[in-house]
């Protein structure tokens, strides 16, 4: 029998995750408890203990972020006035993309700049980026002082979560001795979503 590929195996993880992610975020407050609710109906949690690992792949806890002081402040309703709805689920809820999908994925510019797509803050050089097949923009290192990472502990497993020093804007996690020839050995693991592209090379300055 012939075995799904590694990226079919992926597509479906995350098709599970955010099933059972939006039914669970779609249930009123009331009934977001393990079991029966009033009509019934079994709620399925994302961190599921029969398949723990899935939830803890594809979402991340904003905590954390909301707590830390950033220079950008806006409230949601500012965020959503600015950013379409897929950026801010991912950008401002701590979402993610489907893997493989993304603008930046196979991209491989030899110059440029990749910005925050919600404040146009520089985070990522061109040169930073590299090949890892996982199914995400990946890059070994990043500008000085853009990004800052926060400890993701949900769902029982320990993750590193990387967000936008200047507006906090959520990009996806880093990832250390996975064994990549990197100078750093680290993946920096981010949603095409939440960057955009300059040909040109800008300055490390803030974005607005």
């Amino acid at each position: 029998m012939r075995l799904p590929s590694f990226p079919t195996l992926i597509r479906t993880f995350y098709t599970i995750t955010n099933a059972t992610t939006a039914r669970f975020f779609n249930t009123p407050a009331s009934q977001k408890t393990l079991g029966s609710s009033s009509r019934g109906t079994t709620i399925v949690h994302k961190s599921m203990p029969t398949i723990p690992f899935l939830g803890s792949l594809f979402s991340s806890s904003a905590q954390s972020r909301a707590m830390a002081d950033y220079p950008i402040k806006k409230s949601d309703d500012e965020w959503r006035a600015v950013l379409n709805k897929e950026q801010f689920r991912i950008l401002r809820t701590a979402g993610t993309e489907p893997p493989y999908t993304g603008a930046y994925d196979k991209h491989s510019p030899s110059s440029g700049i990749y910005t925050c797509a919600g404040c146009n803050s520089p985070l990522y050089r061109a040169t930073h980026k590299f090949k890892s097949g996982c199914g995400w923009p990946a890059y070994f290192d990043s500008i000085p002082g853009a990004v800052t990472r926060h400890t993701d502990s949900t769902f029982g497993m320990a993750r590193t979560e990387i967000v936008c020093s200047n507006c906090g804007g959520h990009l996806g996690h880093v990832f250390k001795g996975e064994g990549y020839p990197t100078p750093t050995d680290e993946r920096h693991c981010v949603n095409s979503i939440s960057l955009t592209f300059r040909d040109e090379e800008v300055g490390e300055g803030k974005g607005a």
